[in-house]
């Protein structure tokens, strides 16, 4: 590959190359949610609820969502809650897990995700698409571990 210069492109760092594929699959996400009228916010919502087995205390459930989507305590309730009032979570003891209809949900965007994604898989090495999965975790890992920074006042435009 050449530049617009005609000199050879320069590789693009490791945070260049998840950048590029995270935003060209957020653009899939955000066109399959919209197909089905349903919010970023929910949808991640639902993710986080199932990446803690589908069920987790409330309090425990709204610190993730504070941690993962960058929300304020307020906010992570107000989603909790929303979610809630959906139908696709609900609390008993203290407990959120998710209702049928939250699995519903998370299995049908997935599963629309996967008419898109699925034959652009294909054409990949299945060895190097989950070596990549592996890294990308590992790579989360450790930057979770990094203390975040102030954001900046362009941050919040």
């Amino acid at each position: 590959m050449t530049s617009p210069s005609g000199a050879p492109a320069a590789s693009p760092t490791i945070g260049q190359a998840v950048g590029q594929a995270e935003a060209s699959l957020t653009r899939v996400l955000t066109g399959i949610l919209a197909e089905r009228g349903t919010s970023r916010e929910t949808y991640l919502g639902v993710q986080r609820l199932t990446s803690l087995g589908g069920q987790a205390a409330r309090d425990d459930y709204e610190r993730d969502l504070s941690e993962w989507l960058e929300l304020d305590a307020a906010d992570a309730g107000r989603l909790a809650g929303q979610l809630a009032a959906a139908g696709l979570t609900e609390s008993d003891g203290g407990v959120t897990r998710l209702t049928p209809a939250g699995r519903a949900l998370r299995e049908g965007v997935l599963a629309d995700s996967a008419k898109i994604t699925g034959p652009l898989l294909a054409t990949l090495d299945q060895a190097d698409v989950e070596t990549t999965i592996r890294t990308l975790e590992e790579i989360t890992r450790l930057a979770r571990r990094i203390p975040a920074r102030p954001r900046t006042t362009q941050d919040d435009t």
